[in-house]
């Protein structure tokens, strides 16, 4: 069977533009390489924390109540230490989404007349209410609690601005930093996480005591190690991102040191309690399985981020990564310069969707955010970013973030769905 001209016939791809993404393809196939190779470093990686936890079917039974001596789910917890080289680690699918966990580790540690500092410019929309640098007073911010926040804004081209870090934490007694790893809405490099552990470096060399906490989100298993392998004393994630590997429904990790880790867990149950109950109401199979899945899963999440960028490079879209650039993240930016685009850059993916294919995604006040939002997403899991989706804030200069895809292929399809819809309009527009 003739391959284009099959999704030509069933899906009306023009084949104008399945040419495109096949030289696109074929220009990106040194790269699909070394994904595999990450993949397979962390697939093993996991594989060894598995085998040495002893992983059986009992740790699959689900427990009810306050969940005392929950074997599965305090494996888990064992797993996640081992695979992200932390000291202990906090796994609970009662962990709504990565905001969720990273206010849980920030109301953990954090105590009234503590400072908190954001080394790597602003933090994503949805922790500004959380910090309290937006949303009303008296909601139960940090600041309502008498936690203080300064902001050390990056520089020009992106990087941390290491001079007014050195400033800022030899005048002040800073309790944490905030590093972000992921780029959110911005318009800067995502950091690996070396990088990550040179900021970090440089942080405890001026304030030793300080505690660096790391947003994780749409970073694991992209490269080989985490950030808690170089020196993170925290690192937060959500399940319905890369370490869920699809499978997971819902939930959120944090992993680090153990001390820090355990007043994580006494914010999320009640101080004293900690880790020690929580029942796992059959959830601990999910959790398992979609770790075992997870490097796998954001291998293809890559390569459908990476033949993004390359098709809409050849489109002649400003795209961030570059094609050639090393990836830190599964996110894929490109700037559209309108909405009339942006939008129809959003149907094309929703139509590579398993889920709500038919669906054409509408601008929407998203909670947490100060712009409308469109959001194209189909997934199995609701708002599941390692699923295949693109959202973007409409506002100048209209930048889609596209990330996911539990298969290459079915990504692929909606990549080459947005592309045709965007070559359609141009020839429409110059005709």
């Amino acid at each position: 069977m003739d391959k284009n001209k099959f999704i030509s016939d069933s899906f009306g791809i023009a084949r104008g533009t399945l040419a495109l993404v096949d030289e696109a393809e074929r220009s990106i196939e040194a790269q699909f390489k070394r994904i595999d190779e990450i993949a397979e470093i962390n697939q093993l990686r996991v594989m060894k924390a598995f085998t040495d936890n002893r992983v059986s079917e009992a740790h699959f039974a689900a427990t009810t109540g306050y969940g005392y001596d929950d074997l599965g789910r305090d494996t888990l917890d064992k797993i996640y230490a081992d695979v992200f080289g932390a000291e202990d680690a906090l796994v609970r699918h009662n962990f709504i989404s990565g905001t969720h966990t990273i206010s849980t580790a920030l109301f953990g540690v954090l105590r009234p007349g503590d400072t908190l500092v954001s080394v790597t410019g602003k933090p994503y929309d949805t922790l500004e209410e959380v910090i309290g640098i937006a949303g009303k007073a008296g909601s139960g911010s940090l600041k309502d609690f008498g936690v203080s926040y300064i902001q050390v804004d990056l520089k020009s081209g992106g990087s941390p601005d290491f001079d007014s870090i050195r400033d800022v934490l030899t005048r002040i007694k800073a309790k944490a930093v905030t590093i972000q790893r992921s780029r959110g809405y911005g318009e800067r490099p995502t950091y690996s996480a070396e990088e990550i552990g040179k900021l970090i470096s440089f942080v405890k060399d001026i304030s030793p005591d300080t505690i660096c906490i790391v947003d994780n989100c749409y970073g694991e298993f992209v490269e080989t190690e985490e950030p808690t392998h170089y020196g993170a004393d925290l690192v937060v994630g959500s399940l319905i991102k890369n370490p869920g590997g699809g499978i997971a429904p819902t939930g959120g990790y944090i992993a680090g040191k153990a001390r820090y880790v355990e007043l994580c867990a006494y914010r999320l149950t009640s101080v004293g309690i900690g880790k020690e109950a929580g029942a796992s109401l059959g959830f601990n199979r999910r959790l398992y399985q979609g770790l075992f899945m997870a490097p796998h899963t954001v291998a293809q999440a890559l390569k459908a981020s990476l033949l993004c960028g390359a098709v809409f490079d050849k489109l002649g879209f400003e795209v961030d990564p570059k094609p050639g650039d090393v990836r830190h993240d599964i996110i894929q930016s490109i700037k559209f310069g309108s909405e009339d685009k942006l939008r129809l850059f959003c149907e094309g993916i929703q139509k590579g969707a398993p889920v709500d294919s038919f669906v054409t995604p509408e601008p929407w006040d998203m909670p947490g955010y100060g712009d409308k939002v469109i959001m194209a997403a189909g997934a199995f899991t609701q708002g599941a970013s390692i699923e295949l989706s693109a959202d973007a804030p409409i506002k100048p200069p209209y930048i889609a973030y596209m990330q996911g895809g539990l298969t290459y292929e079915s990504a692929k399809l909606g990549i080459m769905s947005a592309a045709d819809k965007i070559i359609g309009r141009t020839n429409k527009d110059e005709s």
